[in-house]
């Protein structure tokens, strides 16, 4: 490909890039066969705020860099502009006899950043529902049966039969059995197995 075969085409993928992803989008051709590597041509210059002779490059000032790194591509990397603007870049290089272009493609993405954080802010939770309630029903019937416990007494290791019949009677007067979990919690409790426990709510009154 010759020389102005290779302006012209970069030049049109250039200005198609930037058409086809908008404004935010910056595309240019850098001359790297020329010292300082200015802009030749270059489309939504005002991403960045640059015009066509322009020797500034996104990343900063392209002459401290070791020759080695402006050969090859890259592909996808963030750059923070001096203007604190947040910028996905990528840089094609096409070599020739006599020239040596970098087609540049600047996307900003600044707002979208900034609107990520708004959205992830948004739709953080504390816990689903489902849990939530399931962790409020059991602080529920944690306080119905202390509740019922303090009016039967007694601890419950100094409880006889009656007595603990007389705690399952309140606890069901409580509605405390409405709960899915009442009768493990229950159980875990007085300490007694669960048939024990359905037992009681047979015989008490």
């Amino acid at each position: 490909m010759e020389k102005k075969e290779a302006l012209d085409f970069l030049d049109r993928l250039a200005k198609g890039i930037s058409e086809m992803f908008g404004s935010n989008c910056e595309t240019l051709l850098h001359d790297m066969s020329v010292p300082k590597h200015p802009i030749v041509v270059i489309y939504n210059g005002h991403v960045t705020n640059r015009k066509a002779g322009s020797t500034e490059d996104v990343y900063g000032d392209l002459a401290k860099y070791k020759s080695s790194y402006l050969e090859g591509d890259f592909i996808n990397h963030l750059a923070v502009y001096k203007s604190g603007k947040f910028i996905k870049s990528t840089t094609f290089h096409l070599k020739g006899e006599d020239y040596h272009y970098a087609l540049g493609i600047n996307y900003d993405f600044t707002y979208m950043r900034e609107f990520s954080n708004v959205l992830e802010n948004f739709i953080k939770v504390e816990s689903d529902l489902q849990s939530a309630i399931s962790e409020a029903g059991d602080n529920k019937l944690s306080s119905i049966f202390d509740s019922c416990l303090e009016a039967v007494g007694k601890p419950i290791e100094r409880m006889n039969k009656s007595d603990r019949l007389r705690l399952i009677s309140l606890l069901k007067r409580e509605k405390a059995f409405d709960f899915s979990k009442a009768v493990p919690y229950v159980s875990s409790r007085l300490n007694l197995s669960r048939y024990t426990i359905y037992k009681y709510i047979k015989e008490s009154s």
